[in-house]
């Protein structure tokens, strides 16, 4: 067992269910991360949901993983001993445990366990506001609960009678149980597909007068929503904590001496992402893909940021972000560093164009990111002058679909129409 353990006070008055968080710093992974970031971030993820009192947390070494039981036998019952002590109710595992490792440790030490997609996904039901954020937590949990049916070993050998015209002699529980949610996620299916509608309309008015959006992505709590309420006046909240924020806001901003943008406040990302929720982060994260400028906030002060950038671009890479799209990085919390490294950060800052370094907190380099955003998008809106045969009938229909025309002239030829768009719509309207 490593020596990297620690009790956790709570400060936070009492809490519904006493947890205990595991890192398995696995050897032999390839993609093995430092375990000291690594369990504190698990820790801050546990702390996100206020039903859990967090009672203590330890790293545990780990040479390879057992298939069955993910820990060997010794370390089950030296845990089994500390949790019985410290009347654990709940393990979070910080990483993948197979629904086999689950029931077995479940079993051997008398406690529920969750692993770290399962723990993320309990976070987001928490968290979710909006209608198209609880319907797309639900379909991921069910996609998740479609995998692990093994954990209810105490009924899954039954089998429901049948009269024999419809498979066989019977249908065993478990094949009840994944029927009725992939049922109830055909439901959810067509429910969002309604939200997802009128979110495509409410995109549609806003194309009419075709501000520039700009949107913020980051690792999450690196400072994207206190940034957000500082530049819009907003009032998003905002607080020392993992997926503070889930669904996306948006507000106007006019610029000093720049154009009037659309700013967009997305949900933060995190490294091992679940996969049950990349589906959803697409849908959710359509006005990323739709920018015109993106702002990657860091927290600099963080000892990992390095990581967590990689982490971020990796996630954006996967959602379809093309590198077409202009971006900045912005380096936030500047106000924590050492005053000698604060100043290496401002000259490194200094010499890079699209890295920015500014504290949201005290509102250092706040002018500097609004003067480069609004020189960025200088003429991002801009008016053209098209021509079009009648045989162009597609490229018609697609600008009237973008909402970007101002006015059309029909002609012997075809049409003469004036359009109001962005580089990234010009761009588009070139492929066709």
């Amino acid at each position: 067992m490593s020596k990297a353990q620690f009790q956790i006070d709570d400060t936070d008055g009492p809490r519904i269910t006493r947890a205990w968080v595991l890192h398995p710093d696995i050897r032999s992974n390839p993609d093995r991360r430092d375990p000291g970031p690594a369990l504190e971030e698990a820790v801050s993820l546990a702390r996100a949901l206020p039903a859990l009192d967090v009672a203590g947390a330890e790293v545990v070494q780990l040479r390879s993983v057992d298939a069955g039981k993910l820990f060997g036998k010794g370390k089950i019952q030296d845990l089994h001993d500390r949790l019985e002590e410290n009347e654990v109710e709940l393990v979070l595992v910080d990483g993948p445990v197979t629904p086999v490792q689950q029931r077995n440790l479940e079993k051997a030490w008398g406690v529920k366990l969750l692993d770290r997609t399962g723990l993320i996904l309990e976070i987001f039901s928490d968290r979710a506001a909006t209608r198209e954020g609880v319907l797309q937590v639900e379909m991921a949990a069910l996609n998740y609960q479609r995998t692990r049916l093994v954990r209810a070993w105490t009924h899954l050998e039954r089998q429901r009678g049948g009269l024999g015209f419809v498979g066989g002699p019977g249908e065993t529980q478990i094949e009840a149980d994944r029927r009725a949610i992939d049922d109830q996620l055909v439901r959810l299916r067509r429910q969002l597909e309604k939200v997802t509608k009128t979110r495509a309309l409410h995109r549609a008015a806003r194309a009419k007068v075709p501000y520039p959006i700009v949107a913020l992505v980051g690792y999450t709590n690196a400072g994207k929503s206190t940034l957000f309420n500082r530049l819009t006046g907003a009032d998003v909240m905002a607080k020392d904590m993992l997926f503070a924020t889930l669904d996306p806001t948006m507000r106007s901003l006019t610029l000093p001496d720049g154009p009037e943008i659309i700013m967009s406040d997305t949900v933060g990302f995190i490294s091992d992402l679940p996969t049950e929720l990349v589906a959803a982060f697409r849908a959710t994260l359509e006005e990323v893909l739709a920018a015109d400028l993106i702002l990657h906030v860091r927290d600099i002060s963080h000892a990992e940021t390095e990581e967590q950038a990689a982490d971020v671009r990796e996630i954006m890479t996967s959602l379809g972000v093309g590198t077409d799209t202009p971006t900045f990085e912005v380096w936030n919390k500047i106000d924590l560093l050492p005053a000698d490294r604060a100043d290496a950060v401002r000259q490194r800052a200094d010499r890079d164009d699209h890295v920015l370094a500014l504290s949201a907190i005290t509102g250092e380099g706040l002018e500097t990111l609004q003067s480069a955003v609004a020189e960025a998008l200088q003429g991002a809106v801009r008016d053209a002058d098209l021509i079009l045969t009648f045989a162009e009938g597609r490229k018609r229909a697609w600008l009237f679909d973008q909402d970007v025309v101002v006015s059309e002239d029909q002609t012997d030829e075809g049409f003469n129409l004036t359009v109001r768009w962005t580089a990234k719509q010009e761009a588009q309207y070139q492929r066709l």
